[in-house]
């Protein structure tokens, strides 16, 4: 059953982030937790801890720490949906974030987009702004191994 739910955190930005990784819109866990990339299986927090050669976060202090020393931002494309649990394939009614707004408060050089739903949105809400579509960290992307999304996202942050 979808319910409208609005986005209940904010986005990790400070001043010094370069790199902006945005999501579509909250995990059921995540939402929970209040953070990011919040369920078990969700492999985000592996890959990019492999990819800039650090050790995975933990805790959600770790997490904010981890992403303050990588000049990471996060958030999602998706300020408020009409959403079926965690299905990004029930998002419906959706609204965007002000994505502009946080470009403006940060020194944002590149945007990765993590999934094809938040990319389809994106390219949606702002055409003219420039990013790099990456495959899902979520476990419901079983067919992409954890080594083959490593290999896509270091490609993306290595450029």
């Amino acid at each position: 059953m979808e319910h409208h739910n609005t986005h209940p955190f904010d986005a990790y930005v400070d001043s010094d982030s370069k790199i902006l990784i945005l999501g579509s819109f909250p995990s059921v866990k995540s939402r929970a937790q209040n953070f990011y990339y919040g369920h078990p299986q969700n492999r985000f927090w592996k890959v990019i801890a492999r990819c800039v050669n650090d050790e995975v976060p933990q805790t959600l202090e770790e997490k904010k720490q981890f992403l303050s020393r990588h000049q990471i931002a996060l958030w999602d494309v998706i300020d408020s949906c009409d959403i079926a649990g965690s299905s990004d394939a029930s998002i419906r009614n959706a609204k965007p974030t002000d994505i502009k707004y946080l470009l403006d408060q940060a020194k944002i050089k590149k945007i990765l987009v993590n999934g094809k739903t938040a990319a389809k949105l994106f390219r949606r809400y702002w055409p003219d702004l420039e990013f790099v579509e990456l495959p899902s960290t979520s476990a419901a992307n079983a067919s992409m191994s954890l080594e083959r999304l490593v290999e896509e996202y270091k490609c993306a942050f290595s450029d």
